[in-house]
């Protein structure tokens, strides 16, 4: 599926990304600079073309947090293997933060793990924004727990949901294992999750548990390292989070097997698939490019190219289902066609 949106606008504003360690909001930036300070887009278009003809200058990319790890490792490949004179910067305040800044111009791709919204559709028309939302891989939501949670390996879909919905359990929301099955310990279930700057947090509230209220006292963090300590440090967790962090830190956590009406799934590389058994946990995620960026940064064409010819080489590697060639390819062939 793909979208395009807004107005074209009369330039596109090219900055760079400030960027710190895991404690920053914005994340850390893949194989960056460490150039803090904002380009102008005569800088850009100065810098988009070397002297000897090739292709120079920045991209400036924020938003998911659960996609950064495959689009900093496709950064990565692209400044490695195909052209060092681009700086790739790759921030991940999240989702929502991340997209508002996209909307007011001062990114060239906006990473998001759901859709583009309504209001931020509205925000991009009134900037005269003109934007195109591209599929770039598939994300598992992963219910995980602590690595010595013998217990809650295998759930249904009814029992995992009702933990996270408040009042579903009892009307005061301290849900005790063994309120869900008798013979589970009579401990509190502590509940964790992304916060409402992620999109992994508005798919779970909007499309898993049908928009009800997230159970009090669930914890909230705008890390995912952060998210994947607080689990391993607590044998009654239970939390929620793409695929990628659970795959890359599966000696510090354990996964819960949903069964959805036919049977027990384990999230795996092999499971999620929009059509497969882990459907309905299943999810695309995505990167939004402004085509102004794209039509006037040359560094911003040559590395969507690169992206749709080379994301499903990244994506095992990082958490993620590769989509199918002929839709990479069908993607490609759209963006070069803009003019």
């Amino acid at each position: 599926m793909r979208k395009a949106w807004g107005l074209i606008a009369a330039s596109a504003l090219v900055t760079l990304a400030a960027c710190g360690n895991d404690d920053n909001n914005n994340g850390t930036a893949a194989g960056s600079s460490n150039n803090n300070e904002a380009g102008s887009n005569n800088e850009a278009e100065e810098s988009a073309e070397g002297s000897d003809g090739d292709i120079s200058g920045t991209v400036n990319i924020d938003g998911s947090g659960t996609v950064y790890p495959l689009m900093s490792r496709v950064a990565e490949g692209y400044m490695t293997e195909e052209n060092p004179e681009v700086s790739i910067e790759v921030s991940r305040a999240g989702t929502s933060a991340g997209m508002q800044r996209y909307v007011e111009g001062e990114t060239d791709f906006a990473n998001a793990s759901r859709t583009v919204s309504d209001e931020e559709e509205e925000m991009m028309e009134e900037n005269g924004i003109e934007s195109m939302e591209f599929p770039v891989a598939l994300d598992g939501m992963t219910i995980v727990t602590h690595p010595d949670n013998d217990w809650a390996e295998e759930m249904t879909v009814e029992e995992v949901e009702s933990i996270f919905v408040s009042g579903a359990v009892n009307d005061d929301d301290e849900v005790m294992w063994s309120d869900i099955r008798d013979e589970w310990p009579e401990e509190e279930i502590n509940t964790y999750g992304p916060n409402e700057n992620h999109g992994t947090y508005e798919f779970f509230i909007d499309e898993l548990i049908d928009g009800q209220d997230l159970k009090d006292g669930t914890n909230l963090q705008q890390e995912y390292p952060t998210l994947v300590e607080l689990v391993n440090d607590d044998e009654y967790a239970f939390g929620f989070f793409g695929f990628g962090y659970y795959e890359n830190n599966s000696d510090a956590l354990g996964v819960v097997s949903i069964d959805f009406g036919d049977g027990h799934v384990t999230p795996s590389l092999d499971t999620i698939d929009l059509e497969g058994d882990y459907a309905p946990y299943t999810r695309e995620v995505f990167t939004n490019i402004n085509l102004d960026s794209l039509r006037d940064n040359p560094a911003v064409g040559d590395f969507a190219d690169y992206v749709f010819n080379n994301v499903d080489t990244f994506a095992p590697d990082t958490g993620f289902a590769p989509l199918p060639e002929e839709q990479l390819q069908e993607q490609l062939e759209e963006i070069q066609s803009i003019e």
